[in-house]
């Protein structure tokens, strides 16, 4: 996996700004903030950012890949001060259940989603090295 960082570019924080990758693609669906057993047992946006993640996390396991592979998220969130104002808290969350790994990433604020109650989806690309 190659990150690609024009020069003289201010380094992203907290993604990259694109990925070249070969190997076998990984795609992972929206991915929202509820357990196994489709329930939100959180109500924060950080909460469930975290379910969503650590559902990216058991999805790619199935495919044999890792967060590492990740080589592309977008994220949908429903209210975009609510993520600015958890930004640090977000921060720890994604660390604690992807590492330091940053790949490129997109965030777009929607006006809702289809899982009520949901507060952020989140999709993901991986390619696992060949």
């Amino acid at each position: 996996m190659q990150i690609l960082q024009p020069p003289g570019w201010a380094k992203p924080k907290g993604y990259a700004n694109g990925v070249a990758a070969k190997g076998r693609f990984v795609f992972v669906a929206g991915q929202v903030g509820w357990n196994a057993e489709e329930r939100f047992t959180a109500a924060d946006f950080v909460g469930q950012a975290r379910q969503a993640l650590a559902n990216i996390v058991a999805i790619l396991g199935e495919a044999g890949a890792k967060p590492e592979h990740i080589v592309r998220m977008t994220w949908y969130v429903t209210d975009k001060a609510e993520y600015l104002a958890s930004v640090r808290e977000l921060g720890a969350a994604y660390r604690e259940v992807i590492g330091k790994h940053f790949p490129a990433m997109t965030a777009v604020q929607v006006a809702g989603l289809v899982e009520e109650g949901a507060k952020v989806e989140i999709e993901a690309t991986a390619v696992v090295p060949e």
